[in-house]
Parts: structure tokens; sequence; C-alpha cells
């Protein structure tokens, strides 16, 4: 829903073109802010509590998201779409909890994921919806029946008994932050998250603007987004299966080989057929890059270094995808469409080398915690 309407919304009612994608990058801010606090908040004391705060902060969020439209403010939007990041900062960690909590973490991980299938149907036509329904209200409603999603996942998230730290666990230090982060594993998984959550991030963020660009309207739009969402999640069901067949880095090849085919796609023309086929590649590359990345990062820490491996893992993804928000209306207003899936392939370009240089030293690295 965000991805649908935060940057039409940065789009009216931002100052300057420059802004336009603001509300989208404070977004990501407060999700960056989240990863360190969200993982230690965690450790000290359990996910259950951890998760139910951070659905509060981003169901304030949503109330302040709906008042801001109502009254046009710019600004006061931007701190909306802060406090929801923040929440999604602590949901960012559900995938890690489900690997915890299953012998088999590759399926565990897919069946959160998938659950993004809801809401690449649910949250661009609930946006739609609205504005057809409801214009003069400026997409405020669509943050009222967010808020009453979150209430829902703060109500089910009582009856939810998580794998919690053991009290022998807490008290026993484990290996130095230096010792964990520098592991081939880790670096290589890091990498490859932080490089297809950027490309995958700079290119949706703009796509709205550059259909707009173009000359296509809201509903158009949306229905790119959402097979966009849809290539990001239905791969889920069975991309555990795939990694536990071919492996985490062949996989990781795989997904970089469908951004890039979906920037020579976006490259090729700029038909609504060519932005939703290179949106829907775009979405399954991330998938399988994604995926790979979180289960082989879950491989490199004990469970009483979780914390620190996982919140150096969130905040290194999640600040270079902060960065890319912020950039991404000024790239697309400055340098263009085309140029940004030019930059696209340079990326992976890089990420290609750094992968083959990586490739032996992570399979001699195989211990698994």
């Amino acid at each position: 829903m965000l991805v649908t309407i935060s940057a039409l919304v940065g789009q009216r009612l931002s100052p300057s073109e420059s802004f336009t994608t603001f509300p989208v990058a404070m977004q990501m801010f407060g999700l960056l802010l989240a990863t360190i606090p969200a993982s230690w908040i965690m450790a000290k004391t359990g996910r259950k509590v951890g998760f139910s705060l951070g659905n509060s902060v981003g169901l304030v969020g949503t109330l302040l998201g709906f008042y801001a439209l109502q009254i046009d403010h710019f600004w006061l939007f931007s701190v909306a779409t802060w406090l929801i990041g923040i929440g999604i900062g602590f949901a960012t960690l559900y995938r890690f909890a489900a690997i915890e909590a299953s012998d088999n973490p590759a399926t565990a991980l897919s069946a959160v994921m998938a659950s993004g299938v809801i809401a690449a149907i649910l949250g661009p036509n609930l946006a739609v919806w609205v504005n057809h329904h409801y214009p003069h209200l400026n997409y405020a409603n669509v943050f009222i029946a967010l808020s009453g999603l979150y209430v829902i996942a703060l109500a089910l998230l009582q009856f939810v008994t998580f794998n919690e730290l053991k009290k022998e666990d807490i008290q026993t230090p484990g290996r130095t932050w230096q010792v964990i982060v520098t592991q081939p594993k880790f670096v290589t998984a890091i990498i490859v998250a932080m490089v297809s959550y950027t490309t995958m991030n700079l290119l949706m963020t703009a796509t709205p603007l550059a259909m707009h660009r173009h000359g296509y309207d809201l509903a158009e739009s949306a229905f790119v987004i959402e097979w966009h969402v849809l290539g990001m999640f239905v791969p889920s069901f069975f991309t555990g299966k795939l990694i536990k067949r071919f492996g985490q880095i062949p996989m990781m090849y795989a997904g970089m080989s469908l951004v890039a085919l979906c920037s020579i796609v976006n490259l090729s023309g700029v038909s609504h057929e060519h932005f939703l086929i290179a949106l829907t590649l775009l979405g399954i590359g991330w998938n399988f890059m994604f995926i790979s990345a979180t289960q082989m990062v879950s491989e490199t820490y004990a469970p009483n270094e979780r914390a620190k491996a996982q919140a150096t893992n969130e905040f290194s993804v999640y600040s270079m995808v902060t960065v890319s928000s912020l950039f991404a209306g000024w790239l697309e207003a400055s340098i263009g469409w085309q140029s940004m899936n030019w930059l696209t392939l340079m990326l992976l370009s890089v990420l290609l080398l750094i992968l083959m240089f990586c490739h032996s030293k992570v399979k001699e690295q195989a211990t698994t915690f």
C-alpha cells in the first residue's frame, strides 16, 4: 500500500520535485533506526514483547498518517511514514523468529515471506478502492484500514509461543562482533542482501513516477506494483525447496540474472506491458537473492550471538535501502528512467565479481549453528 501511494502523495504535496520520495525515504529511515534497538530489545525482553512494541509504534504511525492526509500536511505525513517504518523495522525480524522455531529453516523462511502474497493483493487494491470511493480524502482512509491490520497483528501475537533465548545463552557472551561479521559467509550474505534490496527498492519506488510521467493513471501503476509484489512473494512457496536442491549461491546467481533481465526489459520500451513484465521479474529476482542471503546469514551465528549478527545484517541492508528510497525520486527526475536501469546493471556487474571472488571462501566455511 505504501509503495503504491507514498510517492504519489509526495508528488502532490511535496514542496519540490526533489522531495517526491521523501516520505518513502522516511519510512526506510525509521526502519533503519529500529534495526539495532529491535534486536537488542528482543534479546533482553523476548520476541513477543519486541514485536508487540513494534506493532504499537506502527499503529500510532497509521493514525498520524490519517490525520496528516486530512489536513494535506507533507512533513507530518513524512513523520507518520517514519513511525510506520520503525514498526516495520521490528517486523523484519519475523523471518529470523521463524527460522529459530523450525527444524527446516529454508521452508520456515519461505512460509513467512509467502505471506506477502496477501499484501500484494490487498495493498494496491485497497489504495485504488479508497481513491475511487473517497477521492476527497486523499488516501487517508487507507491508513485507517492499515491501523485495523495492526490491531489484528497485536492480538494474534499474544497467542504465539516463540523460541526465546535460554537464560544460559543470555549470560554467555559468545564470539566478538568483529569475528562474527568478518566470516566469508556473513560478508557474502550481507552484500547480496544489500544489493538485491537496493536495486529492487530503487526501481520499485521510481516505477509509479516513471509511469505517471508517461501518462499512466493510478490504477495502471497499482496493477504493475501488485504484480511486482506478487513476484516478490509468490516464489516463496517453492524458493526454500529450490535452495535446498541447488544451493544458496546458485540461487543468488539466478536472482541476479532476473533483476538484470528486468532492466533490459525496461530499457527496451515504456509500454504498460514493459513495466508489468520488468517489475514482475524484479520481484522474483529479489526473492531468490534475499531469501538465499537471509538463510546464509542465519548459518553464521550461535543463539547467544543472534542479537549482534541480526542487528548488523538489518542495519547494513536497510541503510542502503534508505539511501535508495531518498534518491529514487531525484534520480528519476534528473537522470531519467533509462539511466536508472543502466545504473542497476552496473551494480549487478559489481556484485557478480564479488560473488565469484567469495564463492570458494563461502564453501570453505561449512559451520552451521
